[in-house]
């Protein structure tokens, strides 16, 4: 979706005092870890050196920021918020998640994914200390206010 077109209708609909957020923390492909390095390298050795990005090809990231798109919107008022988070996974829980992602979906694998996953999976047990592997991540939220607005 056009987010310049998403923030527009939102202008149309949303309360005059009402505040638009956008959250998230990346994902696996973009933390940086020991772990998620080796982990993006054999994706790529298997689907090539480009993230892939749904049926659409590969991803080539937005052309501009959450914040300059809320900044030349109605909803300039922007305030950011990090939260920093640390979760563990095991390494059946990254392999499910990767069923999941469009970098890393079965379908993407051909007759392959079979093969990948075993290699994902023995690739993660070595980079488990204890079982666990370590994600230290930061959960950022963005609230954007008309200007003058209150929430």
């Amino acid at each position: 979706m056009s987010r310049p077109e998403v923030l527009s209708m939102a202008d149309r609909v949303a309360a005059p005092h009402a505040v638009v957020s956008i959250m998230g923390d990346g994902s696996l492909w973009t933390h940086e870890a020991h772990w998620t390095a080796a982990l993006r390298a054999l994706i790529q050795s298997y689907l090539g050196e480009d993230r892939r990005a749904g049926t659409r090809g590969t991803y080539a990231g937005p052309g501009r920021s959450y914040e300059d798109d809320l900044t030349d919107s109605a909803f300039s008022a922007v305030t950011e918020h990090s939260f920093p988070v640390a979760r563990t996974w095991t390494p059946e829980e990254v392999i499910g998640y990767l069923r999941t992602t469009s970098f890393a979906r079965p379908t993407l694998f051909a007759g392959h994914h079979p093969e990948f996953e075993a290699a994902a999976l023995r690739l993660l047990q070595d980079h488990a200390g204890g079982g666990v592997l370590k994600e230290d991540a930061v959960f950022t939220v963005l609230l954007a206010r008309r200007p003058g607005g209150e929430a």
